[in-house]
């Protein structure tokens, strides 16, 4: 009970907030549910779902609560979508953790190219990451390649001291610490000496051909048009690909996003998938999802004030 209901009863009142119409009592090893029939009978799949993935060894998480209410109101299963594990590492499981995820993340084991697109705290990433060390384990690939363009995020970090490796770690480090994160802290330095596992940054991926590779590209939305093809074209036997990014957070100072355009000209090839994650798939703080959702919705007013807006006309000599 005290793994189902959470820390202090946390699920409990995470439930009793998405099943408002009803009535949850919990009394012992008993819990009761009264209100209306259709949302009872959620709420009690919801909850033998959840003791599925306790009975199968998945420690809950408030995204599975969260989560859980939108699957079940879309007719899934929770433990189906939510319960299988990516990567284990020092007593943590990477897995899904929303409908959207889990599209993702089955999008990548069935196609050689994947783009995740969506905003900040959805996984893209980091569930990228966890397919690569996955691929590694089970000796589908040979190596994993992860690579991002170097542009700042609005900001002039001008020249930075140190060697080359001191100039380029600031601008790979969330690839770094997503792999610590899912493989031994001892056995990281190891894989980067050997070749196993390479960080670099994006023009370092002109000229070659990766076979039998994990290729991950992040922060996508800052590629020129000329990047994005010269990495995709990078792509050698026996390989996979997934590039992510958020086309709200193009840090270019005038091009077109080489992510805008390659999701625009390579829709519905064989082979190439595009995942699009929204808000509902953010797995930070529930407060970074309503973040999201303001951003967007006053970037929608502000082009639709502009599109509004009557063109001047030029005065004739």
């Amino acid at each position: 009970m005290v793994r189902l209901l959470g820390p202090q009863d946390r699920f409990l009142s995470s439930l009793e907030q998405r099943y408002p119409s009803v009535t949850i009592n919990v009394r012992g090893n008993a819990i009761s549910i009264d209100g209306d029939a259709d949302e009872v009978h959620r709420v009690e799949k919801h909850f033998r779902e959840l003791l599925d993935m306790i009975a199968n060894g998945v420690e809950l998480d408030d995204s599975d609560v969260t989560s859980g209410s939108t699957i079940v109101r879309d007719g899934k299963s929770v433990s189906d979508v939510l319960g299988e594990a990516i990567v284990s590492s020092r007593g943590k499981t990477v897995r899904p953790k929303t409908a959207g995820q889990k599209e993702y993340v089955d999008a990548i084991a069935h196609n050689t190219i994947v783009f995740g697109i969506g905003p900040a705290g959805t996984g893209k990433t980091y569930l990228a990451m966890a397919k690569a060390v996955q691929a590694l384990q089970r000796k589908e690939v040979t190596r994993i390649i992860l690579t991002r363009p170097a542009v700042e995020a609005g900001e002039r970090l001008g020249f930075l001291p140190g060697t080359l490796t001191d100039k380029i770690d600031p601008y790979l480090r969330p690839l770094y610490d997503a792999l610590n994160d899912m493989l031994d802290p001892e056995l990281v330095p190891k894989l980067l000496a050997t070749g196993v596992v390479e960080v670099a940054p994006l023009a370092y991926m002109r000229g070659r051909t990766l076979n039998d590779a994990f290729i991950i590209l992040d922060e996508a939305q800052n590629t020129t048009p000329e990047q994005m093809k010269m990495f995709l074209t990078r792509l050698g036997f026996g390989s996979t690909m997934v590039i992510t990014g958020d086309i709200t957070q193009i840090d270019l100072p005038t091009s077109i996003s080489g992510l805008t355009l390659a999701t625009r000209i390579l829709n519905g090839m064989d082979e190439i998938h595009i995942s699009t994650l929204t808000s509902a798939d953010v797995v930070r703080h529930t407060l970074v999802g309503k973040i999201v959702d303001a951003y967007t919705l006053h970037e929608q007013k502000l082009q639709a004030k502009t599109a509004g807006k009557p063109q001047r006309k030029r005065a004739q000599s």
